[in-house]
């Protein structure tokens, strides 16, 4: 038996790709086998190739695997395409529609099922891709009860008509592969699972649900990939808390909507891509200037303008650390995986709260829309910090009638009391404008230099942010250190475990925290190691020149990008950074 498998499936766009490697994954995360899927897709509705490649194990897995074990096609291109990934012993699953053939050089099983043929015989060509489910199933020893509590979940509102005959085309799809090979295939009998129950989510679903239990109760947003699954989850989701979704007309609506709905006491939030992040900049100045909270999740994608709407990029890394006129406290996270997605997302609406400033959680399209494994979520964990809010004018002391609140009081923090609109003696000015302690405009030198200090001192001596880097360390002196953001966490793993079968010794950062710049953890571990080698999806090496900014030692300091919109593959971060040992710096 084996412990670990890889599938992938593939078509044109609006062929049902998607719901074929959904309905797949899902039952097998329900018999309690580990994840981890990618979906490569086009920029447009319908039309374009595509494929959802799941990776399953018995073991916990944070990357795509760089083999293939069983590739379902409905069409020719997508065997063209795909097929050099396939090992000698893979199978290919192929519409007999086409008249599928393999590449020269590719000794992969293909077995030809009239998928379209078989769903237009039940009533409904569109079901071919349950007959391949079916097929699936069938190879890798799987029931057919397996599927069908997903089918009748999936299905049951349509009718038990529908779902009737899409598990008749799964049993065809079953039945067919029984007939063609006698049944499961021995190389692709995975051993047992631990049967354990597990959340199966993108990293979006994750942060969406980290808002509602951070206590976000309103969130505004103009769709846009890779971010639209976070509104598409609030949308259903937040009105069950008292909530509201609005859909703005702009991403500058959006942020502005989220700064006042922050002032007025409300946890807000927005999400969306590099190009809308490049329109909020101004409003996430106002944020700033006005020490009002903001959270803002920014999905990054392939750019720059629109770039690559669907595809993997770590390339606004610069934009979310210096994008803004003028100088501000801001604070910039990065989770890892869709479980620090949860659970950053709550810490980000406490870090805004306490620290009265704009925060970006920065995640990447593979992160966001990859699907994985999530171990039950502990919800005790969850912790609220408002921080200086004040809500009771028991708090606060009686003003004269000329008097005004102390919104912007200077203090050693550099965090001033902050109250809600309508508390009694809590009267104060807001302004874009420079301004002093009540809010009023001032211009004058000595108070521009006091606020600017004063903004500036509140993360001067760091952030509560629990783990800022993600470190991995077995090695006291390692011949390298390997350093990424993301979602390479998974790949870099797995390509040291390659290194290390070599001979190397490799530690791992990941670096969690983008601003204010862990310096002194990163520091510590550049110091020890021999080279340092930070992958990342992009082509100047911006994760890369922040480490030679912050910590030095840049003559240590090789980069390895990738920038044609796809993920890393283990065995390229492996390659890549072999490359580095024998031949020195790039």
């Amino acid at each position: 038996m084996i412990k670990q498998l890889s599938w992938k499936v593939g078509g044109q766009q609006g062929e049902g790709i998607d719901s074929t490697g959904e309905i797949f994954s899902t039952a097998l995360n329900r018999l309690g086998y580990y994840l981890y899927g990618y979906r490569h897709f086009s920029s447009r509705i319908k039309g374009g190739h595509s494929n959802t490649k799941i990776r399953i194990s018995v073991h916990p897995i944070r990357a795509v695997s760089d083999d293939l074990d069983i590739l379902v096609a409905f069409d020719q291109e997508t065997i063209d395409l795909n097929a050099y990934e396939l090992h000698s012993s893979g199978v290919v699953l192929a519409d007999s529609k086409f008249n599928p053939s393999l590449p020269e050089k590719v000794a992969a099983r293909l077995i030809s099922i009239p998928f379209t043929k078989i769903a237009q015989d039940i009533g409904l060509a569109q079901m071919k891709n349950m007959v391949a489910v079916g097929a699936s199933s069938a190879l890798l020893g799987l029931s057919k009860e397996a599927v069908q509590e997903v089918i009748e979940e999936k299905f049951s509102r349509k009718g038990q008509a529908v779902v009737h005959k899409n598990m008749q085309a799964i049993g065809e799809g079953f039945q067919y592969i029984f007939q063609e090979t006698g049944g499961p295939l021995k190389e692709f009998q995975l051993a047992p699972s631990d049967g354990k129950k597990r959340l199966y989510m993108i990293g979006n679903d994750a942060v969406a649900l980290g808002a509602i239990a951070a206590g976000a109760r309103i969130m505004a947003a103009y769709p846009i990939t890779p971010s639209s699954e976070i509104m598409e989850y609030l949308i259903k989701r937040l009105p069950q808390f008292g909530g509201t979704v609005v859909q703005t007309e702009d991403e500058i609506a959006a942020i502005s909507m989220v700064v006042g709905a922050n002032y007025g006491g409300v946890r807000a939030l927005t999400a969306s891509a590099g190009p809308g992040l490049s329109l909020m900049t101004e409003a996430i100045g106002l944020s700033g200037m006005t020490e009002t909270p903001a959270v803002i999740v920014n999905t990054q994608r392939g750019g720059p303008s629109t770039g690559l709407p669907t595809k993997q990029e770590q390339s606004d890394i610069n934009a979310m650390i210096y994008g803004t006129h003028g100088e501000i406290p801001k604070i910039v996270i990065a989770p890892s995986t869709a479980e620090e997605c949860f659970y950053d997302t709550i810490q980000a609406f406490n870090l805004a709260d306490k620290y009265q400033c704009p925060v970006v959680i920065l995640t990447d399209l593979a992160l966001s829309l990859g699907k994985q494994t999530v171990n039950p979520l502990d919800y005790d964990q969850i912790k609220i910090d408002r921080g200086k809010m004040i809500t009771d004018s028991k708090d606060l002391k009686e003003l004269d009638n000329s008097e005004l609140f102390e919104r912007y009081q200077l203090t050693d923090d550099g965090i001033s009391p902050r109250v809600l609109p309508g508390v009694k003696n809590g009267l104060h000015h807001v302004t874009g404008v420079e301004h002093n302690e009540v809010g009023r405009p001032s211009e004058h030198a000595a108070n521009r230099k006091q606020m600017m200090e004063k903004r500036l001192r509140k993360l001067q001596e760091g952030i509560d942010f629990n783990d800022p880097v993600y470190i991995q360390a077995t090695y006291e002196q390692p011949d390298a250190l390997i350093v990424g953001i993301n979602s390479t966490r998974g790949v870099i793993g797995e390509a040291i475990k390659m290194l290390e079968k070599d001979g190397l010794s490799v530690n791992h950062l990941h670096i969690r925290q983008l601003l204010p710049f862990p310096t002194e953890i990163v520091k510590a571990h550049v110091e020890k190691a021999k080279k340092v080698i930070v992958v990342e999806n992009n082509a100047t090496g911006q994760l890369a020149n922040l480490l030679k900014l912050y910590v030095g030692m840049s003559e240590k300091i090789s980069h390895v990008g990738k920038y044609d919109g796809t993920p890393f593959l283990p065995s390229e971060v492996y390659h890549q950074c072999k490359e580095l040992f024998v031949h020195g710096h790039v």
